[in-house]
Order: C-alpha cells, then sequence, then structure tokens
C-alpha cells in the first residue's frame, strides 16, 4: 500500500514545512523560509530522534493535514459517519506523521530555490520551486499549493513533484483500497492502522 514513491513524496511533503514562521509573508517567501528553516533542522547535529520530532511539530502547524485527509477520501467521505469521520481524521494523522519519521536520517540539508508565484483565486496560490541537484539526484521541479483563505495563516495543501500530485496521488491509492474491498471503509482503516503500529 505505501510504496516508495508515496513514502518519497510524503517525505518531501513533510521534510519542507517550517514551525514558528510568521504568517503574513507572501506565499512565496513562506516556502522558501520553511525549506531554510527545514533545512537547518536536517544539518543540526542533534540525535536522529530529535529531528523527527522537530519535523513533526513543523508539520502540525502548517501542513493542513486534516483537509489533505478528507480530500484523499474522494467520494467515500460522504458515506462516512461522524464517528467514522473522526476516526478516520485522527488515523490519517498519525500516519501522515509516522510515514516520514524514519527515512529523515537518509536526508541532509537539501536546498531548494522558490522560483515564482502564481495567484489562482482568493483561496489558492501555486508557488514554484526546484530542488537543486545533486551528484546523486537531478534537479526536481517542486509545485505548492498554498492555501491563503486566511492570509495570516497560510497552510500547505499538495505538493506537486514533477507534474505528479502528492495529494491526488493518496486519493488514488486509498480509493482503490477501498474499492477492492466492495467499498468498506474498515479495510483501509485497517491497512491505516497496521501501517501506524508497524
Amino acid at each position: 500500500m505505501f510504496n516508495k514513491k508515496i513514502k518519497f513524496f510524503i517525505f518531501i511533503f513533510i521534510l519542507l514545512s517550517q514551525h514558528s514562521l510568521s504568517y503574513s509573508l507572501e506565499p512565496n517567501i513562506f516556502v522558501q523560509s520553511t525549506v531554510n528553516r527545514a533545512s537547518q533542522i536536517l544539518s543540526d547535529d542533534i540525535p536522529k530522534n530529535e529531528k523527527i520530532e522537530k519535523l513533526k511539530i513543523i508539520a502540525k502547524d502548517t501542513v493542513d493535514i486534516k483537509g489533505i485527509g478528507f480530500y484523499t477520501l474522494g467520494k467515500h467521505r460522504k458515506n462516512l459517519s461522524e464517528s467514522q469521520k473522526e476516526k478516520y481524521s485522527e488515523l490519517f494523522n498519525k500516519y501522515f506523521l509516522k510515514s516520514f519519521s524514519s527515512r529523515l536520517a537518509e536526508y541532509t540539508n537539501p536546498k531548494i530555490d522558490v522560483q515564482s508565484q502564481e495567484k489562482i483565486n482568493e483561496n489558492y496560490t501555486i508557488v514554484t520551486s526546484i530542488l537543486v541537484a545533486t551528484e546523486n539526484r537531478p534537479e526536481i521541479n517542486i509545485q505548492w499549493r498554498i492555501y491563503t483563505k486566511n492570509i495570516d495563516k497560510p497552510l500547505i495543501r499538495d505538493l506537486i513533484i514533477e507534474g505528479l500530485s502528492l495529494a491526488r496521488t493518496q486519493k488514488e491509492e486509498f480509493g482503490s483500497i477501498i474499492q477492492s474491498n466492495d467499498g468498506d471503509i474498515n479495510a483501509l482503516f485497517t491497512n491505516l492502522e497496521k501501517f501506524i503500529n508497524n
């Protein structure tokens, strides 16, 4: 269920978020500032578990985890009871935070340069950036979908990496799990719980 591509996207999604940012910044400055902060955390000479905890706090503060979680349910969301929605939200939050944590030690000081921004509407701005190439990887194009309905607190809603949307990819994977189990949401719950408790 949780293939390497999804793990990488989720890692990038969380990795480049930031805590304690002045939220009145323009979306492009918001993104560049979060990148710089995350890079500093990863380059700090501290134990892996401390880096993980700092990045979890960052993610909770700057990523719309709940919104992303419900988006990934797609049409299946309307069939859930309130108690099922609460359970899913809790499970997705834990899944989202854990999915990258055991892999962070493999990454140090990624350099991302913000190139431009485009306001789509009153609620969304797309920020375009690049992950700078190294000897071990090519340059990677990353677009950030920033939710700006509350201009004082922008939130990251999605990353589009080389044209592939993290949120949409996760939505397709979750949908496949539910559909292959005759529309039973509990099958997804079981998969999430197994991942969380593994």
